[in-house]
């Protein structure tokens, strides 16, 4: 079953309802001597509580895309909106206020500070919010807490497992209570044991009512997600149910 993305939309996002709105998105990287098309006109909308795992081969686009939807870069052209937000057009400092509230990050490298604490870690979003330091504590807890991690509080990153560092990293995207979750690979560094912990994790998240894209290799992965969409030479192939 394939989605009716161009039904979605009628020229410009915006104020319909999705979470994530793009229409026309492309990314064109100019090196001086040569420009790379990384993204060439992409449409997708993704609605509040979805899980979309996102598929295609290596420099097809995945993680460009990733990046555009988490307001880390900006698109060349194309239409974005974010929660109903216009944020195309966005300067640095928008787009950073802009990721910080709206958007939690996973990383196939996990990206945890190795001088902190699991803990110190998971608050480092909500210091970077202005939450006070008390509840930023609380927060950050409850959070561990949640990925099954209350007995390592104080450890530090190189005293965690693979799979301990990933479920701190999902802890820290969650901590501001984002209205969306992106990962990129987050089952890419991991051993089969520890990934399926990963992915149970995040099924877990999605049943709770979470919004989820994720960029992925694993199969097993893209058949837990409501939709799979394909990307190849930097445009939409395929968009549909995902196949359990």
């Amino acid at each position: 079953m394939n989605w009716p993305l161009t039904k979605k939309h009628n020229g410009e996002a915006g104020g319909n309802g999705h979470i994530i709105e793009m229409v026309g998105i492309t990314k064109v990287y100019d090196t001086g001597k040569i420009k790379v098309e990384a993204l060439r006109g992409i449409d997708l909308v993704v609605d509040p509580g979805e899980f979309v795992a996102i598929v295609g081969p290596s420099g097809s686009g995945k993680s460009t895309l990733l990046n555009l939807v988490g307001c880390l870069d900006t698109p060349t052209d194309g239409s974005y909106h974010l929660g109903g937000e216009a944020v195309a057009g966005l300067d640095r400092d928008a787009l950073a206020d802009v990721r910080n509230r709206r958007v939690g990050f996973v990383f196939q490298n996990f990206n945890l500070l190795p001088q902190l604490t699991a803990l110190e870690n998971v608050e480092m979003p909500l210091l970077f919010g202005g939450v006070g330091r008390r509840e930023r504590r609380r927060r950050a807890l409850d959070q561990l807490a949640r990925v099954g991690l209350a007995d390592r509080v104080e450890h530090r990153p190189t005293e965690l497992s693979g799979g301990q560092m990933q479920r701190v990293a999902i802890a820290r995207a969650l901590a501001m209570e984002p209205d969306i979750v992106l990962a990129d690979e987050p089952t890419g560094n991991l051993d089969t044991g520890s990934g399926s912990d990963v992915m149970s994790l995040l099924t877990e998240l999605w049943g709770q009512g979470r919004t989820l894209v994720v960029v992925t290799h694993d199969k097993g992965l893209a058949r837990r997600a409501g939709r799979v969409v394909e990307i190849r030479d930097g445009l939409v192939v395929t968009d549909e149910l995902a196949v359990a």
